[in-house]
């Protein structure tokens, strides 16, 4: 341990507070991206993938303190959907606000407190993030996986008859949390998997997710509402043949987010969907980097990103589709798209794609734009009132992206908590 850490420099100083774990079934892949972390260092605004968005308080070695969510805000995400509530406060599982971890087809057990015999999880922890440090690098998610000491593990075995509900709770305002996840998902096995809630001041996630032959996976998540949050996610995933993975992000307000989401598609006809709807004003940065990778045949992959933004607001979407030599009828799509509510807000895209088959057909596209006049007019001229026609054609712009949602009662949930945002914000 002490040959691997920096004994100076920002890199020391960032990790200088966080406690290692050297035994236990984990410790080998934290070793190991220990000496990832090490021989990439921090990231900074040199590095192509972070022009467009500042490392800097993830950098720092402590967070900056971020208010928690006002009183103002209204219902926690979900809180009508039947499921099990997994409560994390501050980055610390919180048994008495949980519910018992037992659930048919499903195994649930937690990162900090998992014996040795849980051989599944210890092929998958840090697995699929050392995979998707090539060819970018993401310290961040290599700082997680060496140094995170809580989150769940989850195996499902068969459908699960509800959705497991992560629910982070943001009480301390200097909170700097870190969790990683592992989920399997088993052939012809199926998920849900539900996220909400602030977190922390400062949060960094990791999740894999490994969806066996078949098997299905559902990821929905609602990041915020609170106002100071600073967030840098990583979601990794392999999807194998025939197999579906979905996730779904909605983000409300915060300071700073990256979320990152890195997909492999390595079995034939697998399917893989990623979207995500942003809303934010001010001093609200969001950022979506996004890369897919095609290796079987016959895949189809998605990436739906829109964001809305006002009163200076930023938005960024970086996002790849890469075609591997022999994937042929790969069916791949993405679109990125902001609607400006004013000329002060920003968007920057950077859209890519990379195919070595001939016989694909992948596609992209980004826009940005304002409120579209004529539909404003046609709602007006009806009697609808300015800022509710304006909110009609927001959900409608934000309607492409929440149709990736299967679930129609979550899918409504989200529709829900956009509307709810839209009317704190008229005025």
């Amino acid at each position: 341990m002490a040959d691997a850490l920096p004994k100076e420099g920002p890199l020391a100083a960032r990790i200088a507070g966080l406690g290692f774990a050297n035994e236990g079934w984990q410790a080998p892949a934290r070793f190991d991206a220990l000496s990832r972390l090490s021989a990439m260092g921090l990231p900074g605004r040199r590095d192509e993938y972070w022009r467009y968005t500042d490392p800097a308080s993830f950098n720092a070695p402590d967070p900056l303190p971020a208010t928690t969510a006002g009183e103002d805000e209204d219902v926690l995400p979900f809180e009508a959907i039947d499921r099990l509530r997994i409560v994390f406060v501050d980055g610390v599982f919180d048994a008495e606000a949980s519910d018992p971890l037992a659930l048919d087809h499903v195994e649930i057990g937690l990162l900090g407190r998992a014996h040795s015999d849980i051989h599944w999880a210890r092929d998958l922890y840090g697995v699929l993030e050392a995979r998707g440090q090539v060819p970018v690098k993401r310290p961040f998610a290599a700082l997680n996986t060496a140094f995170a000491s809580e989150g769940v593990l989850i195996r499902a075995t068969g459908t699960a008859p509800k959705p497991v509900a992560l629910v982070y709770i943001h009480r301390s305002e200097t909170s700097d949390a870190m969790l990683h996840h592992c989920i399997r998902v088993e052939a012809g096995a199926e998920l849900t998997l539900l996220e909400s809630g602030p977190a922390a001041a400062r949060f960094t996630k990791v999740m894999e997710v490994d969806v066996a032959e078949g098997g299905r996976f559902h990821h929905i998540r609602a990041q915020g509402p609170d106002h100071d949050r600073r967030a840098a996610t990583h979601l990794f995933a392999r999807v194998a043949s025939k197999a579906l993975f979905k996730s779904f992000t909605l983000t409300a307000n915060g300071v700073m987010t990256r979320n990152e989401a890195v997909l492999e598609l390595v079995g034939d006809d697998a399917v893989a969907h990623v979207a995500g709807a942003a809303v934010g004003d001010g001093k609200f940065h969001h950022d979506d980097t996004v890369f897919i990778t095609h290796e079987g045949q016959c895949c189809e992959s998605r990436q739906v990103f829109k964001k809305v933004l006002k009163n200076g607001a930023t938005g960024v979407f970086q996002g790849k589709i890469l075609v591997k030599p022999g994937a042929q009828k790969t069916d791949g799509y993405q679109i990125s798209q902001s609607l400006l509510l004013d000329e002060d807000s920003v968007f920057l895209a950077k859209p890519e794609l990379e195919i070595y088959a001939d016989d694909v057909k992948c596609s992209h596209g980004s826009t940005s734009g304002a409120i579209d006049e004529t539909g404003l007019f046609y709602l007006r001229s009806r009697g609808v009132p300015l800022k509710a026609a304006q909110a009609l054609l927001v959900l409608a712009f934000l309607a492409e992206a929440i149709q990736e949602i299967e679930n129609e009662e979550i899918a409504e949930d989200i529709r829900l908590r956009l509307e709810s945002w839209l009317a704190r914000h008229e005025h």
